[in-house]
């Protein structure tokens, strides 16, 4: 097998890997929260921090260099879109079953067209609006506003998922002048005295016996799955390994199952199938652009 024909193939594992990575991390961090009682606002801190000091070194093997920007402000920004996101992700983690708050999340990508049309005026069509629609329609379902057992809780991760989308529009900005490794090194630099300050704001908990080395795994895993989605993007097209990501579903169903019992129940399942569904469709436009672009421009 050539290196070439490799390279799809080590872009899908790591795709795969990143999801698996991310799976592990929720549960770990479901498990230090909503069984271990620690503050999710302290799990946020913990998981960020410990990430910080892993990939820290791996980046300033550049040098000092790798820190320099002239886009300051827009750091800051996405700083402060991430811990909000980061501090709803985790809360709802801590109340919601974890397989209902990583469908929710998958609706990101419906906030991120609706922030490019908003803020940076794109073109956006009437496909994707239609998806946009769906995506939020299977949100819904899965939601069942209409229920009694429905709780405010559930719309943490909705939440999180527009300041995370957020946080993707301002790294799309970002990355047409900055480093990687430097867009990521800023956000866990920011993040980590801003999480510190929300974590004293409740106590501050020092976690310990089991929670802290479930934090400590989260904050590992964490940094190997960036790792992990950064090399898929590398190794092959947005296109090819976008399909993969969605495998994140039925891993933390897995990781929620055999960790904590949990099942999704009727209502989950056509939800999550429209959210898929619909979230497939936005990739197969955003390729449809991209093949009209190029050949537009060897025109």
């Amino acid at each position: 097998m050539s290196a070439n024909s490799r390279k799809p193939l080590l872009a899908a594992l790591a795709m795969i890997g990143a999801g698996a990575s991310f799976a592990l991390v929720n549960g770990a961090l479901q498990a230090s929260t909503m069984q271990l009682g620690v503050p999710s606002t302290s799990a946020a801190f913990w998981q960020y921090a410990l990430g910080l000091v892993v990939a820290l070194p791996f980046v300033l093997r550049r040098g000092i260099s790798a820190l320099k920007t002239r886009h300051l402000g827009w750091h800051l920004l996405r700083g402060a879109l991430a811990v909000v996101g980061i501090q709803l992700w985790v809360a709802g983690l801590s109340q919601v079953q974890i397989w209902q708050a990583i469908a929710l999340v998958m609706t990101s990508p419906f906030f991120v067209i609706i922030g490019a049309k908003l803020f940076f005026g794109e073109r956006v069509g009437a496909v994707r609006w239609l998806a946009t629609i769906a995506g939020f329609a299977g949100g819904m379902v899965i939601l069942e506003p209409w229920t009694e057992t429905f709780s405010l809780a559930a719309l943490l991760p909705v939440a999180a998922a527009a300041f995370w989308a957020g946080t993707s529009l301002v790294t799309k900005k970002l990355t047409a002048t900055e480093q990687a490794d430097s867009i990521t090194v800023y956000l866990l630099l920011l993040l980590t005295p801003v999480n510190a300050l929300l974590a004293l704001g409740e106590g501050g908990i020092v976690p310990s016996g089991p929670a802290l080395w479930l934090l400590v795994g989260a904050g590992v895993l964490t940094v190997l799955a960036n790792y992990l989605l950064t090399l898929a993007y590398q190794k092959a097209d947005a296109a090819f390994v976008q399909p993969f990501d969605h495998l994140k579903l039925p891993l933390n169903i897995a990781v929620g199952f055999l960790a904590f019992g949990f099942a999704p129940g009727g209502a989950f399942w056509p939800g999550a199938l429209v959210i898929v569904g619909a979230s497939l469709i936005v990739m197969l436009d955003e390729q449809k652009r991209a093949t009209r672009a190029e050949t537009l421009a060897k025109a």
